[in-house]
C-alpha cells in the first residue's frame, strides 16, 4: 500500500493487436507502455518534438555564454562594470534569446 499517495487502480484488457499497437507507439516514444497509457489517457495526446542540426545551436550557445561569463569575470574583478560591456550583455543576450526562439520555432512536432 502506498504510504502518501492515493491512487486509484483499474485494470484494462487490450486485444493481441491493440496491445502490438500500443507498444509500437510507445516504442516510437522511447516510453514504456504504463507510462505511454497514463499519458495519452490524461492528456489525449503526446506531443513528441525532434531535434536535428542540434550541433550548431549549442556552439552558438556555448560561445555567447562564454562572452557574458568573461564580461561577468571582468566585472567581478574590478568591482566596476563599463557602459561597452553592459551594451555587449544586452547584445548578447538579444542574440541569444533571437537564436534560441528561432530555433525552437523550427523544431518539428509529432503527435501521436
Amino acid at each position: 500500500m502506498r504510504k502518501y499517495k492515493k491512487v486509484k487502480e483499474k485494470k484494462v484488457t487490450y486485444t493481441l493487436d491493440e496491445w502490438q499497437e500500443i507498444e509500437k507507439r510507445a516504442a516510437a516514444l522511447s516510453m514504456k507502455t504504463g507510462t505511454y497509457i497514463r499519458q495519452i489517457s490524461v492528456n489525449g495526446q503526446i506531443t513528441c518534438y525532434t531535434i536535428k542540426n542540434v550541433a550548431p545551436i549549442m556552439n552558438a550557445l556555448r560561445i555567447i555564454g562564454n562572452n557574458i561569463n568573461q564580461i561577468a569575470k571582468k566585472a567581478n574583478e574590478i568591482n566596476n562594470i563599463y557602459a561597452d560591456d553592459i551594451e555587449k550583455l544586452r547584445k548578447e543576450n538579444y542574440l541569444l534569446c533571437h537564436t534560441l526562439n528561432q530555433f525552437l520555432s523550427e523544431l518539428l512536432s509529432t503527435k501521436v
